[in-house]
């Protein structure tokens, strides 16, 4: 077995990297603990931020790529967890868990119907069968899942300090348990079933809708990552400066601003496009190819989105050059670069962090608005994007094909819904003026 490490995949665990070195951080500093504490003190946030660790989780699983000797297919560790759904062939589109095919056609008897499907057991020939085996399922998930909770209660009492007949503690307990839930039933379901039904081609959505989640996992996460260093720099040096240095950077980001975001995006990424057309065979694979368009929209998108926090440091830069602390080390001859990221870059990122949790759900959704126009990610890559983009012939039909559309929808905005919960109590509490004790 070789493993395989695409761009993406490195930048995702430096990515993890560095947030267990700021969460050891974190641990000895005690007021930026407290504020931390304070955060998941609230169980709104703590829930969504469960939620949202469990689709970073299932983003990391699909960023360990790997070959097998005499195979020329390249697999992640979550494709052999979705490996039933993977492997079933299908001709065409079926409901979500359903035992046959969606639309009829002709038999081998010669008659008009509907095929069974390959993935579902031939002994289900009819609804009722096929209900009572996903209610069986279902039930003997349940028990398993209650068993595992109960064990897991016990076992935080037991070795913790932690609560768990609290309030508090109550939301969060609940979304463990329908995690739980949903991954057991998940394990047991693939075998049998398409959980999400099939598209055109015969492929599981279920599988493409999870795949998906690494797409807009690295839109929202690396974008952020590759738009703070100009950022961050070109606003604390037009803060601190001031002059020429403050103009030059005001023309800059306010140039950028006066050109339509999308179009911009849209210009950039059909270069691209172009470039890799006419240089197809610099690239080993297909999946190399459609990994380096995927980080150069990152790029792309990164270049057009650190305008806004660069203006917010900025402004905050100006206040914090006039305070006695700056003036101070400006006397003691510091250097400016010490001045720049020793004294005021540390008191800035109370906003960076803010626009970070902020900026991440607009980021995902933008990769859906690019590919549905068709200037997003490589038609391979799987993305909620092109799915979409896919469901807009689909829904014309008769009957209309919804299940792809859907499960897009609803991937996308449970992951856009934790983020923007979590976001919105990181703002209360590390913003001045929205710090609060709730």
């Amino acid at each position: 077995m070789t493993f395989i490490w695409l761009w993406t995949d490195f930048l995702l665990w430096l990515l993890f990297a560095l947030t267990i070195f700021a969460v050891v951080k974190i641990r000895g500093n005690d007021l930026l603990h407290q504020k931390w504490q304070k955060i998941f003190a609230q169980p709104l946030a703590l829930s969504a931020f469960i939620v949202f660790t469990f689709y970073i989780v299932i983003g990391l699983s699909d960023s360990i790529h790997f070959r097998f000797d005499k195979d020329t297919t390249t697999y992640s560790v979550l494709d052999r967890v979705l490996l039933p759904a993977l492997e079933a062939d299908e001709k065409t589109y079926s409901t979500p868990l359903n035992y046959e095919q969606f639309s009829k056609e002709y038999l081998d008897s010669g008659l008009r119907g509907r095929v069974h499907l390959n993935l579902v057991s031939s002994e289900i020939t009819n609804p009722s069968d096929n209900t009572k085996q996903i209610l069986t399922i279902t039930a003997n998930v349940l028990f398993y899942t209650a068993a595992i909770f109960v064990a897991f209660i016990l076992l935080l009492e037991q070795f913790t300090s932690i609560n768990t007949r609290s309030k508090n503690s109550r939301p969060a307990l609940v979304t463990i348990f329908v995690l739980v839930f949903f991954c057991i039933w998940t394990i047991l379901m693939m075998p049998n079933y398409h959980i999400l039904g099939t598209d055109k081609a015969g492929i599981d959505v279920f599988y493409k809708a999870v795949k998906s989640i690494r797409t807009g996992m690295i839109f929202g996460l690396l974008t952020t990552l590759l738009a703070l260093p100009p950022a961050i720099i070109l606003g604390l040096m037009a803060g601190y400066f001031k002059g020429k240095t403050d103009d030059v950077i005001q023309y800059i980001y306010t140039t950028i601003n006066a050109i339509p975001g999308i179009l911009l995006i849209a210009a950039l990424v059909l270069i691209l496009q172009v470039y890799m057309d006419e240089h197809a065979s610099d690239y080993a694979s297909s999946l190399e190819r459609s990994d380096l368009k995927l980080l150069l929209l990152c790029v792309i998108l990164a270049l057009t989105s650190w305008t806004g926090l660069c203006r917010l440091i900025r402004a905050e830069t100006l206040k914090l050059s006039e305070l006695e602390f700056v003036q101070a080390a400006k006397v003691f001859g510091v250097s400016n670069i010490k001045i720049l990221f020793n004294h005021l870059m540390p008191n800035v990122m109370h906003l960076v962090l803010i626009s970070i949790v902020l900026d991440f759900s607009g980021l995902v959704l933008i990769e859906a608005v690019l590919s549905y126009i068709g200037v997003g990610v490589d038609a391979t890559t799987m993305s909620w994007g092109n799915m979409i983009n896919a469901a807009r012939l689909e829904l014309s039909t008769d009957p209309v094909v919804w299940w792809p559309l859907a499960s897009s929808f609803i991937f996308m905005f449970i992951l856009v819904l934790s983020a923007n919960l979590f976001a919105d109590r990181v703002r209360q509490v590390f913003d001045p003026k929205g710090d609060t004790d709730e």
